[in-house]
Formats: C-alpha cells, sequence, structure tokens
C-alpha cells in the first residue's frame, strides 16, 4: 500500500471513533505513560493534537503537574523545516500556526537535541520503529543529525498512537529517522530490542 492511501485509510480510522472511545483511549495512554516511567526525564517535548490524532494533553497536564520543563513545537516560516520547541510558561501568548496548530510564543526556544525526551506525532508505526507521518517533514528534518548518531542519542524519541495504527512493515527513506519506542492506548512497544510491554 502505497503511503497517501495508508494516510487516508488510518486516518478514517481514527476519524471513526467515537468521542467516548477517544477519550478512553486518552485515559488509557496517561496510564501507560505513568507506569512506565516516562515522565521521569527533565526536559520533555509534546505536541497538541490535530484533527484525530491521539489526545496527549492529560500527559502533558501530568508533566506539568509534577514541574517538568515541557516544550511545544514551532513550525518554521514557509521554505524552512527545522523547529523550535518552546517552553510552556505563564503568561504565554497562544496563536495558530498556517496549519491551525496551536503555538505559543515564550521567549525560551530550544533545538531537538536539548530535549531528553520526544513524544512524536504518526499516523502509521511498524515493529522497526520506523514512522509514518503526514509528509511535512519537520520531524525529520529536525532529527536528522540523529541519523549519524550511534551511542549518545538525544532526545530520546517515543511516537504516541492508537494502537491499530500498527503495520506489518513500512518502506524506509535514507532520511527517515527511527523511533526508540511507540505508546499506544495499549501498549509501550521499544524497538531497540525488539520487545513489546503490554498494559
Amino acid at each position: 500500500m502505497d503511503k497517501t492511501t495508508l494516510r487516508r485509510e488510518i486516518r478514517a480510522q481514527r476519524r471513526a471513533l467515537t468521542v467516548h472511545e477517544a477519550h478512553a483511549a486518552a485515559r488509557r495512554l496517561l496510564r501507560l505513560a505513568l507506569r512506565h516511567r516516562l515522565l521521569r526525564y527533565r526536559r520533555i517535548g509534546f505536541y497538541l493534537p490535530l484533527g484525530e490524532e491521539i489526545d496527549l494533553t492529560p500527559l502533558l497536564n501530568a508533566a506539568l503537574w509534577l514541574n517538568k520543563a515541557c516544550y511545544l513545537p514551532v513550525i518554521p516560516k514557509r521554505g524552512a523545516r527545522r523547529m523550535w520547541f518552546s517552553r510552556i510558561g505563564g503568561g504565554d501568548v497562544w496563536y495558530q500556526n498556517r496549519f491551525g496548530i496551536f503555538e505559543h510564543g515564550s521567549s525560551e526556544r530550544v533545538r531537538a537535541r536539548q530535549l531528553d525526551l520526544l513524544f512524536v506525532p504518526l499516523v502509521a508505526f511498524d515493529a522497526q520503529g520506523n514512522r509514518l507521518g503526514m509528509g511535512g517533514g519537520f520531524y525529520d528534518t529536525s532529527l536528522a543529525y540523529l541519523r549519524t548518531r550511534r551511542i549518545f542519542r538525544k532526545p530520546k524519541l517515543i511516537g504516541v498512537a492508537y494502537d491499530f495504527q500498527r503495520v506489518e512493515s513500512l518502506p524506509r527513506e535514507v532520511w527517515d529517522v527511527p523511533l526508540d519506542a511507540v505508546l499506544t492506548d495499549r501498549a509501550l512497544y521499544r524497538f531497540r530490542k525488539q520487545t513489546c510491554v503490554t498494559g
């Protein structure tokens, strides 16, 4: 199946969920994240869900409650792909970017390499840790330096998805950056050791 068709089919599955099913999945995802101590890191990158993506907001709120330094991506101006990550804090000015995603105007911005952990949105993932995104290339460009890292890899990359977004295999492009793990509403899949920790 080509990427365009796969994106269309999985997004349709996500849209078919009821509000109750989506909220229940977000609660399960939060419980799994806490059980596996994913908020033990100090500087954590999140994202705000767009459209039918699984809701990461409960996990973000838990991290803020634990006084973690939490960051959201800032999409660059047209023609650029490398993102900044802006720290959430009191008094921030929020606005919508050109994709309709909310961003905020914090003065504290960092690059991905300065984060300890980064939660990454995706459309599909496979057992090798390959990720299919929306096709904009923002995460792949922002994390391109990790392709040459073998030992010291920062941040840890954890994809976030509904469990039905897992597929048998995805084509891997030279610019793709594999994930360390994927957190779903049913399991935590770790890819360095090819294991799945159910919830």
